[in-house]
């Protein structure tokens, strides 16, 4: 088992990325410095690391990184400043009922 790291960067655009690594200062570094041309912050940046989470699994970071890839904007704001208890109403759907004529 390898202790690893998922993170979120706020890019310059507004968006976020999420991505999962065994060292998170260096892989924020290779982000900033655009070491990976045409990746999906190269264009981005400058960019900024506003969330990290340590696992000691690989296996469960992952899991974890490909659900935060899911999430929408609000819920990835809401893990980024702290708000857990909005995370379960933030992945309901409202889905309005409409009245049969």
């Amino acid at each position: 088992m390898y202790s690893s790291y998922i993170y979120i960067l706020e890019c310059s655009d507004g968006t976020y990325y999420t991505g999962v690594t065994e060292n998170v200062y260096k892989r924020f570094d290779e982000h900033q410095e655009g070491k990976h041309f045409g990746s999906y912050t190269y264009n981005r940046r400058p960019v900024q690391l506003v969330y990290y989470c340590h696992f000691m699994d690989m296996e469960q970071a992952i899991t974890f990184e490909k659900k935060i890839k899911k999430w929408s904007q609000a819920k990835k704001l809401a893990l980024i400043e702290g708000r857990y208890k909005d995370l379960p109403n933030l992945a309901k759907k409202n889905f309005q009922k409409k009245d049969k004529l």
